[in-house]
């Protein structure tokens, strides 16, 4: 397809959203809604904020596996939010619970959290999702029209007709009219409630249609008015009365965000008169200011703000009752080294600097496991080390420890996560090492040197944090890259590396079958029977640091999942059993690293040796990710680490 016929389509594209967006358009009486609206699904058109917004997230979708893992997640935040499924769940079933009525949806919904930790993000995709949702035929959302809250239609049965109404639609109403809207209605429509015109409402944050946001940007001279508006004056003088609720300015926050979700921004750097009024409207459903009897407003309120906040609020006893009637959730920086590496890939996407410049397949994932490291708290168990912990958490094979165990390990430390080095400490590095580079083209060495230039250079951190965190970096390099880039390398280096690890992997398990069933193992090729190769199971399980009494468990262990995969009617391969998969990655890669020396090492290598060069670099390119000029370097790197051995 050319430029100008993708352009073309583009625009049509945009043409046929206008007119889709024009036709779900609707106006007319309050008497032709009932008519004409309501009566398709009463439910729907009369739910409160917080089942609106728990609808928003079913109608987005959510998966859970069928291995059995506790975490729900939700297709709203699956693409942006990545390591933090536990806590979006926990705030799926705030509104989950608040939508059937419970008492928790009298509570404020309070983010805590880390800076640069998800907070902000996460709040951000419930209003794009409320907007999107809003547009469909299963979001449409119905409002007085002119009303400065674009309050419920429904709002207009009088109390007198309620409990009929209740008995006809099945549907209770508990909202009222604004005082705008009575004062509209009286001089209009001479109380005429039929009359009245209903519109089908969009949120719109750009417009103030139900997402409200209110930042304080300096609590002592911070006025309450930005929530709940005050006189206009220059509206007085038309209609002669400071207590008409025309001349009132309706433009707080808090009416911009009702039906909707209003977001407060450090909520616990405002002054508490604006948490009374927060709380009072979260558990009353109204507010109240001066010349006006209480107005009702039905909105659902999602603050957040960081630690330091939090824990001076905490020392006031004074707000023990404003902290009993809220709901904390508290958003960490993520534990698991994945996630923490697709957060820096969605931040650096959108950067040219970032989309010029190659990196090599690890420079992220070793920025994300230093990151990790600096938010763990040392175990309880002495035989698990943090870069131990690192892997476990990531859900990989940790000798001596289940998986099952992990949720009793997180909670020796619940606080894990809560500090550490931010995403966006890791990525203004990253840049910081862009800029030094003279080439379009980033190692993971270079990553880890770049990081220790910004601890160093941080005039924030103490001395003790800094060592601390470049003793890190030294476990990740050690721990993390040297085995990645070891592995990189040696497939690149023998071409037939998968077929030779699988035939190990056969020897391997028939060796084991015939130590557990106690039996003789036939030589394919004299046909004589021989004890097992207990040497030969020895040298396998070490390169994993398997140790003699662990042995056994560990031969069980990797029968358990061969006689699953059979069952299943699979093949057990070296993908089914990551400890396994190693094991023989190092065994193959021991057994040839003479050779490797031999092809690496040359200071005037020959042809030969100049073409086995090339072919290790062109593959590291071609299949494993690396660019020309990182393949070089990490060529280098693992001659120089084997040289030291």
């Amino acid at each position: 397809m050319s430029d100008t016929e993708r352009r073309s389509e583009f625009l049509q594209s945009l043409s046929s959203y206008s007119k889709e967006q024009q036709a779900k358009r609707w106006e007319g009486t309050f008497g032709e809604f009932l008519e004409q609206i309501l009566p398709a699904d009463p439910l729907r058109y009369a739910r409160t904020s917080h089942q609106y917004i728990w609808d928003m997230m079913c109608w987005y979708g959510s998966t859970r596996s069928d291995e059995g893992e506790s975490v729900t997640r939700y297709n709203l935040f699956s693409s942006e939010l990545f390591g933090v499924d536990e806590a979006i769940e926990r705030v799926a079933n705030y509104f989950k619970a608040a939508s059937e009525g419970s008492e928790v949806g009298r509570r404020l919904l309070l983010l805590l959290g880390p800076p640069s930790g998800g907070k902000s993000s996460l709040v951000t995709l419930l209003k794009r999702g409320l907007e999107e949702y809003s547009r469909t035929d299963e979001g449409a959302i119905y409002a007085i029209k002119g009303s400065p809250i674009h309050e419920s239609p429904l709002n207009l049965i009088p109390f007198s007709k309620r409990a009929d109404f209740e008995n006809t639609y099945g549907v209770r109403i508990e909202g009222e009219l604004s005082p705008y809207t009575r004062a509209i209605l009286h001089e209009h429509y001479d109380d005429d409630f039929t009359r009245m015109p209903v519109e089908r409402a969009f949120i719109s944050e750009a417009a103030r249609v139900g997402v409200g946001t209110y930042a304080p940007h300096d609590p002592t001279t911070a006025d309450i008015a930005d929530l709940v508006g005050s006189v206009d004056l220059s509206k007085v003088a038309v209609y002669g009365d400071e207590g008409d609720p025309r001349a009132w300015s309706w433009s707080g926050a808090v009416y911009a965000a009702s039906r909707g979700l209003l977001e407060m921004i450090e909520i616990l750097k405002v002054k508490r008169e604006f948490l009374y009024l927060l709380l009072t409207l979260t558990q009353e459903k109204n507010v109240k200011v001066s010349r006006f009897p209480l107005i009702h407003v039905d909105e659902s309120i999602v603050a957040h703000t960081n630690m330091a906040e939090f824990h001076k609020f905490l020392q006031e006893k004074e707000n023990e009752a404003l902290l009993d009637r809220m709901v904390i959730v508290q958003v960490p920086y993520t534990l698991r080294y994945p996630d923490e590496a697709r957060i820096y890939r969605k931040l650096t996407s959108a950067t040219p600097t970032f989309r010029e410049v190659h990196l090599d397949p690890h420079a992220l994932r070793v920025a994300a496991v230093f990151a990790v490291l600096t938010r763990l708290r040392e175990s309880e168990r002495e035989d698990l080390d943090l870069a131990k912990k690192v892997r476990l958490y990531a859900g990989e094979d940790v000798e001596g420890i289940s998986q099952r165990e992990v949720e009793r390990i997180q909670g020796e430390h619940p606080d894990e996560g809560m500090d550490g080095v931010s995403p966006r400490f890791v990525v203004n590095a990253l840049a910081g090492a862009i800029s030094r580079s003279e080439r379009y083209s980033l190692t993971s060495m270079e990553v880890l040197l770049s990081l220790k230039d910004t601890i160093e250079s941080d005039a924030r951190m103490d001395s003790k944090t800094k060592k601390r965190w470049v003793d890190l970096l030294v476990t990740t390099r050690k721990d993390f890259y040297n085995r990645w880039v070891k592995e990189d390398v040696h497939k690149a280096l023998f071409v037939s590396f998968e077929d030779e690890a699988h035939e190990l992997l056969d020897k391997y398990l028939d060796e084991i079958e015939a130590v557990l069933d106690n039996r003789k193992v036939t030589d394919p090729i004299t046909g004589e029977e021989r004890d097992a190769d207990e040497r030969f199971l020895r040298s396998v399980e070490e390169k994993i640091s398997i140790s003699d009494s662990g042995k056994q468990s560990f031969r069980q262990e990797v029968v358990r999942k061969a006689m699953g995969a059979y069952k299943r009617g699979e093949k057990f391969s070296l993908s089914s059993h990551a400890r396994l998969r190693e094991a023989v990655e190092q065994y193959l890669f021991e057994e040839r690293r003479d050779v490797l020396r031999l092809v690496t090492s040359s200071a005037r290598p020959d042809e030969e040796t100049r073409r086995k060069i090339s072919a290790v670099e062109d593959r590291l390119v071609q299949d494993y990710g690396y660019d020309e000029h990182s393949a070089r370097e990490a060529l280098n790197y693992v001659t120089t680490l084997l040289s030291q051995e």
